[in-house]
């Protein structure tokens, strides 16, 4: 272990009990307590859902105020994040923020009638602000309509009898009979599209977005077998269009196929949520020089090791030389898996109290003294 040199807190949020700036101060303050003259840098992290747009605020991008179609249409005020000039920048869109679970008004599940509308229309403003390149975060989504409410926004028209625009919703699609892709954005074509996703489910089928994620957003099994046509319809419609079928594409099933859509119609290319954030973070940056790294969520468990932030900030601090250590409220990984990930120890809140509603209700001075227990056990404070 290197003796010299600062710590790196590179940490999500703990959902439901502290937003990740909340949890890098308690662990910060937890580090001064054993160890009051430790030197401590900081970045927000986050693997593509709600967060993304938090941490690339606090690396410096700037907020955009837009307002949007919440998930069941409530107009939300959210924001994209900016990065430069326009023409030379980047525009961070997080659908999270936009149109996701968060957004649900009373936090209602509505598996047939959740849109992706908004995030559209945080996207069309950034084009029409004449951003080229642009990032989209599509963790924590409500919906599951294939991305075509994205697409409305953006200047698509999806027709059922009649050639009547359909209402928003996945369930809508089961009604469709034709798709217009001749009235999209016309910046589209000289734009880069990112998206920064982790699952790689496709579109359709067993692991379809459907069969997989609609359970979490309220479908019943009757529902899950109706989007899942009405996704597939869809799908047929715009591939016979565009040329390019991407429905068994890696991550096409992501955000209830807003992935695919993103990949079919903006032709965009897919990256790992974490490591896209990590570099608008500048995380190579912060790590140089560093003796230790601290990473982690609210819980770490076997979606952990499938691309979450603390896998991926452990992987690029072990390819930095830097240990990595994890915080969180519980863990349902094994020692082995957790440094098997790159983690050389979990802290969790549970060692401390092991009633779980008194660690979501007082998850912030357990983590401020479990963070002086790193300091005793990783850098050699003395806290007697």
């Amino acid at each position: 272990m290197t003796t010299s040199g600062h710590v790196l807190i590179a940490c999500d949020k703990f959902k439901g009990s502290l937003t990740a700036r909340e949890v890098i101060e308690h662990i910060a303050a937890g580090l001064r307590d054993g160890m009051p003259d430790v030197q401590v840098r900081s970045i927000i992290v986050a693997d593509g859902g709600d967060g993304t747009l938090e941490a690339a605020l606090a690396a410096g991008f700037e907020r955009m105020p837009v307002r949007c179609a919440g998930p069941t249409g409530v107009p939300v005020d959210t924001a994209y994040a900016a990065s430069g000039d326009p023409v030379t920048g980047l525009a961070l869109v997080e659908m999270a923020d936009a149109c996701g679970l968060i957004r649900l008004p009373e936090g209602r599940l509505n598996a047939l009638g959740a849109s992706s509308r908004g995030v559209g229309e945080v996207i069309a403003a950034a084009l029409d602000a004449g951003y080229r390149r642009v990032v989209l975060g599509i963790g924590g989504s409500a919906s599951t309509d294939a991305g075509a409410g994205m697409l409305v926004a953006l200047g698509a028209r999806f027709l059922g009898p009649g050639a009547v625009d359909l209402p928003d919703g996945g369930g809508a699609l089961a009604q469709l009979e034709s798709v217009d892709l001749s009235g999209l954005h016309p910046a589209i074509e000289q734009t880069t599209f990112t998206v920064a996703c982790d699952v790689d489910n496709p579109l359709l089928g067993e692991r379809g977005a459907a069969a997989i994620f609609g359970p979490q957003k309220g479908a019943a099994p009757e529902d899950v077998r109706l989007l899942d046509g009405a996704l597939a319809r869809v799908a047929d419609l715009v591939s016979a269009q565009t040329g390019r079928p991407m429905a068994g594409a890696a991550g096409a099933g992501a955000a209830g196929g807003v992935g695919w859509a993103a990949l079919e119609v903006l032709g965009a290319t897919m990256r790992p949520g974490i490591e896209l954030v990590l570099e608008l973070s500048r995380f190579a940056e912060a790590v140089d020089g560093a003796r230790l790294v601290i990473t982690g969520e609210g819980s770490l468990d076997l979606q952990t090791l499938l691309g979450k932030t603390p896998a991926g900030v452990a992987r690029a601090a072990r390819a930095a030389g830097v240990p990595v250590v994890a915080v969180c409220g519980r863990a349902l990984l094994t020692d082995q898996e957790a440094q098997g990930a790159g983690l050389a120890q979990v802290y969790r809140l549970t060692d401390l109290e092991p009633d779980p509603d008194v660690c979501m209700r007082e998850a912030g001075p357990l983590l401020r003294r479990l963070s002086t227990r790193i300091a005793a056990d990783q850098l050699g404070a003395d806290v007697s």
